[in-house]
């Protein structure tokens, strides 16, 4: 379970311009990004301690991954 950032504070940076982002946006931006995480590190020495859900949701919460809109 992630418990910082915040499932709302989270939401708040994908709401951005005027969109409101739902639960389900935020599970598909947060896993899509965990996916990119893991190939990138495929073959590399990553420690087991850092998770990459973790990672996905603190760059959404610092606005660095957004959703694309149709």
């Amino acid at each position: 379970m992630i418990n910082k950032p915040t499932v709302d504070e989270m939401l708040n940076k994908l709401s951005e311009d005027g969109h409101t982002a739902s639960r389900y946006e935020l599970c598909v931006v947060a896993s899509k990004r965990a996916r990119q995480i893991i190939e990138q590190n495929s073959g590399k020495d990553v420690p087991a301690s850092i998770k990459e859900l973790s990672v996905a949701g603190e760059e959404i919460a610092s606005g660095k991954v957004t959703s694309a809109r149709d």
